[in-house]
């Protein structure tokens, strides 16, 4: 089954590294106009560089922080004057910082939520009437398995995960009947950046395979996994392949979640 998304345009957040760039990269391959959202300059110019090589569309790549609302703002009408549109979005952005409940400040909490749960919430709040009007949306929101199963010590990280949970399922029923679908996907253990630059500050002097070995001991599949794994199936949901799920939560973990 090939899946393509020729003629659509997709918007992904923190898509200059990892599982954004993956997602980029493959939606672009499939033939989507893609925008990609990160802060880093250079590490975006080269995100859309790894993009284009491989589209025959648009590619835009627009520094912005996805926590500040007038920079996130911007940012949109910005894609929207080169894009015209948004029909998929990915709402990618954030980081695991987490630690013991009562070291979580206040100014940590509020920096996790703007992040990871506002950005989501103005980004859909923005996009999602441009969709209904079109009757096809897809919004796609990156939490991880956290969100469901969390653990002592994971705050703020898994709270904020969790509250995107709740956004997805309210999100989903009033798209319905407007054909616009939203799913969530639940990030285990990747090979990405943020891992890598983990083992430069604190490897123990030991090897990057080491590493990742070390960090799928947990792990079912006996591994961690590929991005391109984790972009296959945000493919799939982005597709019209996937027209009859909407409000799911899924897995992409090897199986690493005590929730399924």
């Amino acid at each position: 089954m090939e899946l393509r998304l020729d003629g659509r345009t997709a918007l992904i957040t923190g898509g200059s590294k990892g599982l954004g760039l993956a997602m980029g990269v493959k939606f672009a391959a499939a033939g989507a106009d893609v925008a990609i959202l990160a802060r880093g300059a250079e590490a975006l110019e080269e995100a859309r560089q790894a993009i284009a090589a491989v589209s025959t569309g648009k590619v835009a790549a627009v520094a912005c922080d996805v926590a500040d609302a007038g920079q996130l703002q911007a940012a949109y009408d910005d894609v929207m004057r080169r894009l015209g549109k948004i029909d998929i979005l990915v709402n990618n952005a954030g980081t695991s910082r987490a630690g013991k409940f009562e070291e979580v400040t206040d100014a940590m909490w509020q920096a996790d939520l703007d992040l990871k749960l506002f950005g989501a919430i103005r980004l859909a709040r923005a996009a999602f009437p441009q969709m209904r009007e079109r009757r096809w949306g897809r919004i796609i929101n990156v939490l991880n398995i956290g969100a469901k199963a969390p653990r002592a010590g994971s705050a703020p990280t898994t709270v904020s995960r969790a509250a995107g949970l709740a956004l997805t399922k309210v999100l989903a029923g009033e798209g319905a009947p407007f054909n616009v679908l939203v799913n969530a996907l639940l990030v285990g253990l990747f090979v990405t950046d943020q891992h890598i630059q983990r083992h430069k500050t604190s490897g123990a002097g030991t090897s990057l395979d080491e590493h990742f070995a070390k960090m799928a001991a947990g792990i079912p599949l006996g591994r961690v996994g590929d991005p391109e794994e984790f972009a296959n199936l945000a493919l799939f949901l982005a597709s019209d392949a996937g027209s009859y799920v909407t409000g799911a939560s899924i897995n992409v973990d090897g199986g690493m979640s005590p929730v399924p």
